[in-house]
């Protein structure tokens, strides 16, 4: 069997790898679009700071590549899918034979449509072209704008912080409520005033070039505001294009079934494309992909988890916390290295975390086994988490 896998992400190249292990011994080829395939979550924090270069964020070696016998094909867009003809046309109009497809494409960066959105300082974040455009723009000193406080906008603004810019943060509300509880979200978003990060709780209604800068005029009454750079952290569009062309079902991203088959059998799609949301999940989706194409099980699913990193501390979130009935703080907000645990009918189903990721690994195994806890014991710092895994 020959596989051709379009992208080369996280989800595209844990699909090569768990296709290796699990012993597939057919013709594998990625088709990717950099020079190499390249990590991005430190896009928007080491890349952008300058304190790591290109090379130090490839996720493998070309040598990783050769000593697994994989094609890899770069610098080179895939043009069309022909699954009913077995290839994959590239943009040379030269066809790679496949018997199978998987689309790794990924997610773009979101433009919402406001108008002067288009202005050269009106900067997205997705790419490594796009972060050496954004780095070029943070001098120490410069006037920058973060429209949107969620991850990627949370990271930019604590990155540009750390450069000497004088940074605001407009979010009409206070991120990851949902992924980690209100009082954890507040003072996750306090944190960037107590940096010296000016945030507002507004949108953007537009942008207008001014004589020393681009002007944004906010929704609210927050008033206009003149910067040297603006970063749209908005979120991401899955890429679905090539998906669309070829006649498969296409809804927020492309739609797959458990195993990552999308409407035409030959084809299967992982990671944003196929809408997974965060690095790890791009991960599981390339093993659920793998398994298919091997004939074998599917892993068994676990504890959805991520993490970040702002201002000098790691967040780490597992699970749901949206789902929970109870939040239990471990540790104080006013100290470091503390956790937030969701519970929901005795049981944890969500664990987060600062400068504690031991409390999220703990966590997540008693969310993946169902354990019930005893809430005094959980919320005491004293008491070994791995003592209460065994419920």
């Amino acid at each position: 069997m020959r596989v051709v896998i379009v992208g080369g992400g996280v989800a595209g190249v844990s699909t090569v790898a768990a296709l290796r292990v699990g012993g597939f011994g057919g013709d594998l080829t990625l088709v990717d679009v950099g020079e190499f395939p390249y990590d991005r979550p430190p896009l928007s924090k080491e890349y952008l700071a300058g304190t790591r270069d290109l090379e130090q964020l490839a996720l493998q070696s070309p040598r990783w590549f050769d000593e697994r016998d994989v094609r890899l094909v770069n610098l080179t867009r895939v043009a069309a899918l022909r699954p009913g003809d077995g290839g994959v046309e590239l943009e040379d109009g030269s066809v790679l034979p496949a018997d199978r497809v998987v689309l790794a494409t990924g997610g773009g960066a979101a433009r919402p449509p406001v108008p002067g959105g288009d202005d050269d300082r009106v900067h997205v974040l997705r790419t490594v072209e796009d972060a050496d455009r954004l780095r070029a723009s943070l001098p120490p000193g410069a006037r920058v704008l973060i429209v949107g406080a969620g991850l990627i906008g949370a990271e930019v603004a604590s990155t540009a912080a750390g450069l000497g810019c004088e940074v605001v943060l407009a979010d009409p509300a206070t991120p990851l409520v949902s992924a980690v509880g209100a009082e954890l979200a507040a003072w996750l978003h306090e944190r960037h005033t107590v940096k010296g990060i000016v945030t507002l709780r507004a949108g953007v209604e537009s942008f207008v070039p001014a004589a020393d800068g681009v002007e944004a005029h906010f929704t609210g009454g927050s008033g206009a505001r003149v910067f040297d750079a603006v970063v749209l952290g908005v979120g991401m569009v899955p890429q679905t294009g090539l998906a669309t062309a070829a006649g498969l079902a296409v809804e927020r991203g492309i739609v797959v079934d458990p195993r990552q088959v999308t409407s035409n059998p030959a084809v299967l799609a992982v990671g944003d494309s196929a809408g997974a949301g965060h690095w790890e999940a791009a991960q599981h989706d390339g093993a659920r992909a793998a398994a298919t194409l091997l004939g074998l099980p599917a892993p068994e699913p676990i504890a959805p988890w991520f993490w970040t990193d702002r201002h000098g501390s790691h967040v780490e979130v597992a699970g749901h916390m949206d789902r929970a009935e109870r939040i239990i703080v471990r540790g104080s907000y006013d100290d470091p290295g503390f956790s937030v645990f969701g519970l929901r009918a005795g049981m944890v189903v969500a664990a987060a975390a600062v400068d504690d990721p031991a409390a999220v690994r703990a966590g997540r195994r008693m969310i993946d086994r169902r354990v019930r806890v005893d809430p005094a014991r959980l919320s005491d710092p004293s008491v070994n988490l791995r003592h209460l895994l065994r419920g």
